[in-house]
């Protein structure tokens, strides 16, 4: 390898890591919502995987309901999380194919 070669990759790397922190500032500042009990309980969260708002319909307050409440709240936060983690996954692998393009050239 040219010494001009591995300042180059060393270069591309660089850049690769400033590019990956703006990703994930990117990223943090996009909304995922998912919901459950047909749409009784939604929740969002965020790229920065942190759950932003959950909405909870009035006829769901109650007494007898606070079980069934519990498990849609749940359900509702790990579909929340699990869309966040596919979109992050997803920009995140654009962004190392268009690097690997780069460093083909």
């Amino acid at each position: 390898m040219k010494p001009d070669d591995l300042k180059d990759m060393m270069q591309r790397a660089q850049e690769m890591q400033s590019r990956m922190g703006d990703l994930q500032k990117e990223l943090a500042t996009r909304r995922f919502e998912a919901s459950a009990g047909g749409g009784m309980v939604k929740v969002t969260a965020s790229g920065a995987l942190r759950v932003l708002r959950i909405d909870i319909e009035d006829s769901l307050i109650g007494g007898e309901d606070k079980a069934m409440l519990q498990d849609l709240i749940a359900a509702a936060v790990n579909a929340a999380i699990h869309k966040a983690q596919e979109g992050v996954g997803q920009e995140v692998a654009r962004m190392q194919q268009s690097m690997m393009a780069g460093m083909g050239n």
